[in-house]
């Protein structure tokens, strides 16, 4: 990004006889040209401007220099550009590069109305902090925060993105379900001490398809980490049957998903599920004997076995009916490690080790999708003192990862990093060294000439150039 014209030199180590000496003085330089593929990326869906019309924005035409559209790019792109709080949008709205990616007219905003905003071409923090605090009640007569997130169309947006960005139905798709902690540290609404985490903290429920993100919903703590599951999940489901009436749905989630009420509306709604069982001393006596076995294998070998048993299993109080249960029966050299699932799917379907290794154990890669989005695209900045803004922030950053799984996707395709995570597709291929400059005709894009992913970056942008998939309007 660009900064403030300073003509002071600085003096660094000599190299040689070579003396080193740096100014800034290379003109309108940005650190984020790479930033022009994920434009590319919304070029072709309209991910972002689907996600804008999910506002009603009361303010006055006239006097609107920033539209909701150009909010919301800016705050998206700065999240997937690597700039995590609202102060650095201060420093950022000075960046032409940036406007170029929000769409501005005028990048270097020379045009603008008030003299002390020229030279400045996008939003700073408070007119994007009154964003994100507008209540839900505003309207033309409030005074300052007159921008209201509809948030039934923003849970819904996700759900139909991901449909969209898969024209043709597979047969097939497993909907991930888990929690986990966003830790806090002030005093914001919904805060609770969870004993688990050891923190305050919320307790958000995602839900994934593949890498994609179907529902990001913030909570309080104090609840069941299985809580809101089953709602979230019909209104889900019923979308994608909408679209797709004959795709086959499975369920999947860790031993905090396994709930009477969770099991009993797949099996109303013809859903299939696999969910971990918390084990307990009934099941370890019924996997006794194959507890016993992996022991001896192990004894034999010194490696670590592994003994399945499949069979039948009821509560005594909270299920409802008998379910299949497959039983891990694991010897490690620490010792016995015996886990459990209980599953919809029949054994003539899947036996139990293909459930339980390749079926149940890929939920795994659900949790390094949401360590990505809170660690890369800084999901747990929750800081707002309510829930809502909070709540609106947590999709934010779920926008940025949805417009980076879409580049993921599309782009990286065959590609060496085709399976990168966001972090380092941010720092090979977006936080790129470029010169812009500005002419009546054209903005002028000069990338470093010395970066090492030139190839890469080529490859990426032919990929997006060849792909079309516009969403449809809302």
């Amino acid at each position: 990004m660009t900064t403030e014209c300073n003509t002071r030199e600085f003096d660094f180590q000599a190299l040689g006889s070579r003396a080193v000496t740096a100014r800034f003085d290379g003109g309108a330089i940005t650190s984020d040209a790479g930033g022009l593929l994920l434009r590319e990326v919304e070029a072709r869906t309209g991910i972002l401007g689907r996600f804008a019309a999910c506002f009603t924005d009361h303010r006055d035409p006239d006097l609107v220099e920033h539209t909701v559209y150009e909010l919301i790019a800016q705050r998206v792109y700065a999240l997937a550009l690597g700039y995590e709080d609202l102060n650095d949008h201060d420093a950022l709205r000075h960046d032409p590069l940036l406007a170029v990616l929000v769409g501005k007219a005028d990048p270097t905003g020379e045009r603008r109305r008030s003299r002390r905003d020229r030279g400045k071409s996008l939003a700073g923090k408070s007119t994007l902090n009154r964003l994100e605090l507008t209540p839900v009640g505003a309207d033309q007569k409030s005074r300052y925060k007159k921008v209201v997130a509809r948030h039934r169309d923003m849970e819904s947006f996700f759900v139909e993105t991901f449909l969209a960005l898969h024209p043709q139905p597979p047969k097939e798709i497993v909907l991930d379900l888990d929690a986990t902690d966003d830790p806090i540290h002030g005093h914001q609404l919904g805060r609770f001490f969870h004993g688990f985490y050891d923190s305050y903290c919320y307790l958000p429920l995602y839900i994934f398809c593949g890498e994609y993100l179907l529902c990001a919903k913030l909570r309080p703590s104090d609840i069941d980490g299985a809580a809101g599951a089953v709602k979230q999940l019909a209104r889900i489901v019923e979308a994608i049957r909408r679209r797709w009436p004959k795709v086959r749905i499975i369920v999947r989630g860790d031993s905090g998903f396994c709930r009477e009420n969770l099991m009993h509306w797949c099996e109303e709604n013809c859903l299939d599920y696999v969910f971990g069982l918390a084990k307990n001393a009934r099941l370890s006596r019924i996997l006794g004997k194959e507890l016993h076995e992996a022991k001896l294998q192990f004894d034999a070998t010194g490696r670590a076995a592994r003994v399945f048993k499949d069979f039948t299993y009821q509560t005594r109080k909270s299920w409802s009916r008998q379910r299949r249960v497959v039983g891990k029966a694991e010897h490690l050299a620490k010792g016995a490690n015996p886990r459990f699932v209980v599953t919809s799917l029949s054994a003539e379907e899947l036996d139990a080790k293909t459930l339980y290794e390749d079926l149940y154990c890929a939920r795994g890669e659900m949790e390094n999708r949401i360590k990505e989005q809170q660690l890369c695209l800084f999901a747990d900045r929750t800081s707002c003192a309510t829930m809502r803004a909070n709540q609106l922030r947590l999709w934010l950053s779920s926008v940025a990862y949805t417009l980076l799984a879409a580049l993921r996707q599309f782009g990286l395709q065959d590609t060496e990093m085709a399976t990168a995570r966001c972090d380092t597709i941010r720092l090979k291929l977006l936080k790129l060294g470029a010169l812009v400059r500005t002419t009546v005709r054209r903005v002028w894009i000069s990338l470093s000439e010395s970066c090492p992913y030139q190839r890469v970056f080529a490859q990426v942008y032919d990929n997006l150039r060849r792909w079309s998939l516009p969403l449809p309007a809302s």
